[in-house]
């Protein structure tokens, strides 16, 4: 009897697995690219400043991880804030899956290392990044690739 109970147990598990396969097989989409996009809004007068910071150290820094794979693009884009809490520029980081985001710090610390410094050295720079702008927050967005 005991027996019994447990070949049912694995059958019902069985069956209800392959149940969740074919449902995953009947969306009509696929899961695809993980975006990160910051808000940031620059503060008075700092507009240029900050993307002159753009155009050298973060292009940099985006342009090795592209190079390493770790991410498969960046953009920056700007926007027209309807009020004073709204962001004038978005950051977006592209990234392969979800994955790609497992051990990140591991991944980039080299890459920061090389190009920036020590932690004290990096920690600085944001310092002086914080003058320019604020970080309004951040967000992941998954893509959805429809079939």
């Amino acid at each position: 009897m005991n027996f019994r109970k447990h070949v049912l147990a694995l059958l019902g598990t069985v069956l209800a697995l392959g149940a969740s396969v074919a449902t995953a097989a009947d969306r009509p989409y696929t899961e695809g690219a993980v975006l990160n996009v910051s808000s940031i809004r620059t503060e008075p007068g700092m507009f240029d400043a900050y993307m002159n910071y753009l155009a050298t150290t973060y292009k940099q820094n985006m342009e090795a991880q592209k190079a390493a794979g770790i991410i498969l693009d960046y953009s920056v884009h700007m926007a027209a804030p309807r009020g004073p809490d709204d962001p004038d520029i978005y950051l977006v980081t592209v990234y392969k899956n979800m994955a790609a985001l497992d051990g990140l710090d591991e991944k980039t610390d080299p890459i920061m290392q090389k190009l920036f410094g020590d932690m004290a050295q990096r920690s600085s720079a944001t310092i002086s990044r914080g003058k320019m702008r604020t970080v309004m927050g951040s967000q992941q967005l998954r893509q959805l690739k429809l079939k």
